[in-house]
């Protein structure tokens, strides 16, 4: 799947300051472009408030992100707390 950054996912991620959890998303972001079907991806919940909104789960982060098609919009990544609160 094709892969786009929003300028809010790219401020979020520059605020992070560990380095095993910026691995642990650099991770999930090359599983994503590997598989060809949102299914495939392990730990993804859709969201019931929006129509194609999905998240992920990352430690105390939540990655959220819209498919659209076969691409995939990263649009957040905050904590658990946060992320519902500005996220779809």
């Amino acid at each position: 799947m094709k892969i786009i950054f929003t300028k809010a996912i790219t401020k979020d991620v520059k605020k992070i300051k560990d380095k095993k959890l910026i691995a642990k998303i650099t991770e999930v972001i090359i599983n994503m472009e590997q598989v060809s079907a949102i299914e495939q991806l392990a730990g993804v919940k859709k969201l019931s408030s929006q129509q194609m909104a999905f998240r992920t789960r990352i430690g105390d982060y939540r990655l959220g992100f819209f498919l659209e098609n076969d691409t995939i919009i990263l649009a957040r990544f905050l904590k658990r707390a946060d992320i519902y609160k500005v996220f779809p």
